[in-house]
């Protein structure tokens, strides 16, 4: 029978978390609960709770930071939901870029741009759009099995054309506002790829790499005696393309003759360590400075430019970015290929504004025909050809290789270059008052990332490049005329179709390419940009887009703008973060964001990024299998990386979560099925608790754990207000180590009614009501595991504040009847002893079963002594100790020392910290004392006080039959002397153990009635039995009997035999079902009926009900149709005890 009144279910003991989360989700599948719970929000007239969900590619299969970070969501969007809101959670999907193409140029084998082309972009895209949702089901099913809450079905997608139709209104927003721009401007450049990256792009993949370094001479044209400039470079496949060199200018130059050659050369003389060794090896003719160097003319290292740039280029120019960390302090520059050689010799007339500078590499990294005697080689495999022509020239002065980071492009993983490439750019600089003005507005956790790296990055910022070479993407709506003088953007399907006359319903390239306008200015049809959107263009524009705004949904957007929440990892500070800060600051000039989450990096267990290559960590799907999501979820949100720092995975800490968290918790729910139903079953009280409202006691526990869970409330309220999940976690953990460890653990016999049925209810009431209470708190977090909790304790609450989910309720709120900060400092208090009591008997190795002697607390804290003396009877019993005194008296048993807090003082003092910590070490324990009355102490001239000092206690006395142990002001001695009395009563309890332990391997019930032999011969234990009976009979509930005393017909009934060893004594134990006994003595009244089958008959009597039966002094049995009265202690009998 599992169902007990009330429709109370029975709990198991096994428990299989993982089995136990499926079920539940099938049930929330059944009631389609996240459905229901936002129809009723809804109804309700809710305020609106509004977050935005980044959006992932489906290309790729989800793991431990999409889990995280979804998991971050799921925990604050479910809080908010209880706490009053309505709060729509909607899944998106970025369907564009990189990504997507890249795949299907790996399954097409695509080299080249004009591979696209050949194939038609239609029919390319077409392939990318088949792929784009590959693993959209494996994604829903673990997001489901998450028990992540968020609209799947309704999500929005970066290609539908409602979607890409809003990205077009923001990109004409900026446009008509000024803020974009066509630009040359050297970019990180993905040859893999073909496009351009933005830099944030550029900085998500750095990694230590060897490249080619060489130094190469310049010769100075009319020199005297002959002399080289020297430059230095890693990229050797730029050196084609020099047309100038840069020096800083008021960095010291050397002419030096080379001993070994008698070559002169020019360097800068930090950097004469790049190449040589010695001083002996070179000589110094003479020394300038840079700004005398400018001006001097070259000879180039190759002639491919010399026509187009030998009148103004070939010549030194001056820069102060130059630096003498590295090189030979003279930097060659080539215009196409360097951020800052464009910006020096755009600055010193060797390239113009709007010209097309020299550039001999395609779209894929290989040079063109302008450098014919490297035509069609990629740059990064031309290094050695270039290196060997420069060798043959005799201009090659030395080469070696370099370990050095250098950027990869984050798709390809191929290195990046740097190229001038013609890009749209957003006017991001213009902006940036703005945008920080707005990140003032945002509110972050941890907040170092707002205030430092955001920030930084936010005043750094540079024009933002939003237009990449590809294919699958949202257009950019710009067309123009041939000679750009006439430019307009599209902002919407209506606009384009009034411009042009054609009407779409696919704004993809392939769809809209073909598509003029008629020019205004008579200059014939204007033609559509070629570029598409950098996808970070469209997930910054998410907001807007997800409901079609401004065509649709335009009043309750304005409602709901910007986003309350938002949560990402730390590696979206330059990715979707900023583009949601740029383009919300551009449109409404607002954040788009008001609160944000950044969690740090998953990292594998050696702290190596995860990679599917390496198999460095393990499948999350099997993970959640093995152990629970809950468990993933609670490891996860419990851990450093919710402060924005790193958490190397380890599947050993989400099993010590089920071990830790969910077992214990688990086994105090367990525990009050099992105490109500005893009640029930055992005395005909039926429980009904509440989730809300006071409960009176005169118990000190009852008030303390009913204090401790408004305590916790009121603290959760508060850091989940600030969205501090790092605080909150920690915080629900020690609760719940309070209730099972202590309260339950506490108040264990009186749950059970060792103290009377009425404490008994009382309690009860007060461990469902904590339960609840926790369980609602805990809802958001661990939400399958709190809903298993919740369907059967919910049987125990009135019919009127049953819900059919835990989540249907509201988030509990603090009981502030029951708020006693006085009486959780008096519990803590008495923790802390408890603790150093357990601590001091390991040190000593004696078990909690053997009793000590007795306990003294020192104290000079009379608050604190009174505390102890008030919850006395729960240390004796904790600590299994005879008595407990308390003193202030030290009399000559204690010795004081002290140590500096050195973080504290070593800040505050300086260089007078070392003498001071130096004098602090041998203040004498009057000195100290001193300190304590006085609350501060001069110490060579410092004024010490608070928490300056940590003063230690240490004790004088006889530490043999003595440990004690200091803490905090107190000094508590544990006498741990042991006699033989002690030791027998520890054996008795140790019997008690053994007995329990064959119980729980049998699977038996605590009201599950049993009967207990024992065979053994040593006087030991005999001697026990005899001393020690009442202890023993009081916790197992029946009388420990000789084997030999075990009635033959109860064979049939046992349950378990053991051999135990009980600290050296050999024990046989023997469990029975326990039943009605008949004696001899029925014969009178047996009618005929033999005593053997009287036996059998009671035998086969329900025995919780016969029990009851006999309270009234008889019972009936009927045998062979005869009905024998069997009196209670006289023919029948309970147990086998009672009947001899």
């Amino acid at each position: 029978e599992t169902l007990g009144k009330n429709g109370l279910e029975d709990v198991p003991q096994d428990v299989r978390f993982p089995a136990e989360e499926e079920k539940i989700l099938a049930y929330w599948d059944h009631i389609d609960a996240f459905q229901t719970s936002l129809k009723t929000s809804r109804e309700e007239g809710r305020p609106e709770f509004t977050f935005y969900d980044g959006p992932p590619f489906a290309t790729g299969m989800p793991h431990y930071g999409h889990i995280l970070a979804g998991t971050i969501k799921d925990c604050i969007t479910r809080y908010w939901h209880m706490n009053g809101f309505h709060v729509e959670r909607k899944w998106g999907w970025d369907t564009h870029g990189l990504p997507v193409e890249y795949e299907i140029d790996q399954k097409l084998g695509i080299k080249s741009r004009d591979d696209v082309l050949k194939m038609t972009v239609a029919k390319y895209n077409a392939e990318c759009r088949s792929v784009v949702m590959r693993y959209a089901s494996e994604w829903k099913r673990v997001v489901r099995r998450l028990a992540r809450w968020i609209d799947m079905e309704n999500d929005y997608k970066t290609l539908d054309p409602t979607f890409m139709e809003t990205v077009w209104w923001v990109c004409k927003q900026m446009f008509d506002k000024d803020l974009i721009y066509r630009g040359y401007k050297v970019m990180p450049y993905s040859t893999a790829c073909s496009t351009p990256l933005s830099n944030f792009e550029a900085g998500q993949n750095y990694k230590d790499v060897s490249d080619p370094e060489c130094v190469v001479s310049l010769p100075i044209i009319g020199s005297e005696p002959p002399a080289s400039m020297l430059a230095w470079t890693t990229t050797p496949w730029t050196l084609p393309s020099n047309l100038a060199l840069c020096v800083h200018p008021t960095m010291e130059y050397a002419y030096v003759e080379d001993v070994k050659t008698s070559a002169v050369y020019v360097l800068a003389v930090p950097r004469l360590v790049q190449l040589y060794k010695k001083e002996s090896e070179y000589k110094v003719l003479k020394t300038v400075k840079g700004q005398e160097l400018r001006g001097l003319k070259y000879e180039p290292l190759f002639n491919f430019f010399v026509e187009r740039k030998g009148d103004v280029g070939f010549r030194v120019l001056c820069d102060e970015y130059v630096t003498a960390d590295s090189g030979t302090g003279i930097v060659h520059q080539a215009p196409a290929f360097g951020e800052d050689d464009y910006r020096v010799c755009l600055k010193e007339g060797v390239i113009f504004k709007g010209e097309h500078v020299p550039c001999p590499v395609d779209a894929d990294g290989r040079f063109t025909e302008e450098v014919s005697d490297f035509q069609g080689q990629h740059v990064k495999e031309a290094d050695k050809a270039i290196l060997a022509s420069l060798k043959a020239s005799g201009r090659l002065v030395k080469s070696g290789a370099i370990k050095h980071s250098y950027p990869f492009c984050w798709r390809s993983d191929t290195p990046l270059i740097y190229k001038a490439v013609p890009s749209w750019f957003v006017k991001v600089e213009t902006l940036k008052e703005k945008l920080l003005a707005n990140n003032d507005k945002t509110y972050w956790v941890p907040d170092f990332v707002k205030e430092k790296r955001f920030h930084n990055w936010l005043a750094g910022a540079r024009d933002w490049a939003i237009s990449r070479n590809r294919f699958w993407g949202t257009p950019i709506p710009i067309w123009h005329s041939e000679d750009w003088e006439e430019v307009i953007c599209v902002g919407s399907v209506d606009e384009l179709e009034q411009l042009s006359g054609v009407r779409v319903n696919d704004l993809h390239k392939d769809s809209i390419d073909h598509i003029t306008i008629p020019s205004k200015m008579g200059k014939g049809e204007l033609r559509r940009v070629e570029e598409v959107f950098d996808c970070w263009f469209e997930s910054g524009s998410m907001p807007y887009a997800q409901c079609h705004y401004p065509f649709e949904n335009k009043e309750k957007f304005e409602k709901t703008f910007p986003a309350d929440f938002i949560a990402e990892g730390l590696d979206q500070t330059r990715g979707w973060f900023y583009t949601l800060m740029v383009i919300g600051t551009a449109l409404f000039d607002k954040p788009a964001f008001k609160n944000v989450i950044v969690n740090g990096l998953v990292l594998a267990e050696d702290g190596k990024k995860m990679s599917k290559r390496l198999k460095n960590y393990p499948d999350p799907e099997l993970v959640i299998n093995s152990h629970g999501a809950d468990a993933l979820r609670m490891y996860l949100i419990n851990s450093p990386v919710v402060r924005g720092e790193e958490l190397r995975f380890k599947e050993q800490g989400v099993k010590d979560v089920v071990r830790d968290v969910f077992l214990p918790w688990y086994n105090a729910y367990r525990f009050l099925i099992q105490v109500v139903r005893r009640l029930q079953s055992e005395e005909g009280v039926t429980v009904q608790g509440s989730g809300t409202g006071y409960i009176q006691s005169d118990n000190t526990m009852d008030q303390w754990i009913q204090a401790a869970a408004a305590g916790l409330l009121q603290f959760v309220q508060k850091e989940m207000q600030a969205y501090r999940l790092y605080t909150v976690v920690p915080r629900l953990l020690r609760f719940m180590e309070d209730l099972t460890n202590w309260y339950v653990k506490m108040n264990r016999k009186r749950l059970k009614g060792g103290a009377g049925v009425e404490e008994a209810t009382v309690s009860i009431r007060v461990l469902l009501q904590v339960l609840l209470t926790l369980v609602r708190s805990m809802a958001p977090f661990t939400p399958m595991f709190c809903e298993l909790l919740y369907m059967n304790l919910r049987n125990l609450l009135p019919e009127s504040e049953r819900k059919d989910s835990v989540h249907y309720l509201d988030f509990p709120q603090a009981n502030l009847e029951a708020v006693n900060e006085r009486m959780e400092l008096k519990v803590r208090r008495m923790q802390v002893l408890i603790e150093k009591g357990r601590i001091a008997r390991d040190k000593r190795g004696i078990s909690l079963r053997t009793p000590i002697r007795a306990v003294t607390v020192i104290c000079p804290n009379t608050e604190l002594l009174q505390d102890i003396e008030d919850l006395k009877g729960y240390v004796l019993e904790e600590l299994n100790v005879r008595s407990l005194s308390t003193t202030t008296e030290e009399g000559d048993m204690v010795t004081r020392s002290a140590a500096p807090d050195n973080t504290i003082l070593g800040r505050r003092l300086g260089k007078a910290f070392k003498e001071v910590s130096a004098k602090i070490k041998t203040l004498t324990n009057a000195e100290l004392m001193e300190y304590e009355r006085k609350g501060q102490l001069d110490v060579c001239g410092s004024v010490l006080s608070g928490d300056d000092l940590k003063i230690t206690r240490s004790f004088n006395g006889d530490t043999e039959t003595v440990q004690a142990e200091s803490y905090d002001e107190v000094l508590a001695l544990f006498d741990v002397g042991l006699d033989e009395s002690l030791r027998q009563e520890g054996a008795a309890r140790e019997i008690v153990s053994r007995v329990q332990q064959m119980r729980k391997k049998a699977g038996l019930l605590p009201e599950d009635l049993i009967e207990v032999f024992y065979e053994s011969s040593d006087e030991s234990f005999l001697s026990i039995l005899a001393n020690h009976m009442d202890t023993i009979k009081s916790a197992i509930r029946v009388e420990l009997l000789p084997r030999g005393r075990m009635p033959g017909y109860l064979q049939p009934l046992v349950i378990l035999q053991s051999e135990e060893d009980v600290n050296g004594m050999k024990i046989s134990l023997t469990i029975t079902r326990a039943c009605l006994h008949v004696s001899q003595q029925a014969a009178d009244v047996s009618q005929g009926v033999s005593i053997e089958a009287l036996q059998s008959a009671v035998m086969s009597l329900q025995l919780a009900s016969a029990k009851k039966s006999m309270t009234s002094g008889a019972i009936q049995v009927a045998v062979d149709g005869k009905q024998v009265e069997l009196q209670a202690g006289k023919h029948v009998f309970p147990s086998v005890a009672e009947m001899n």
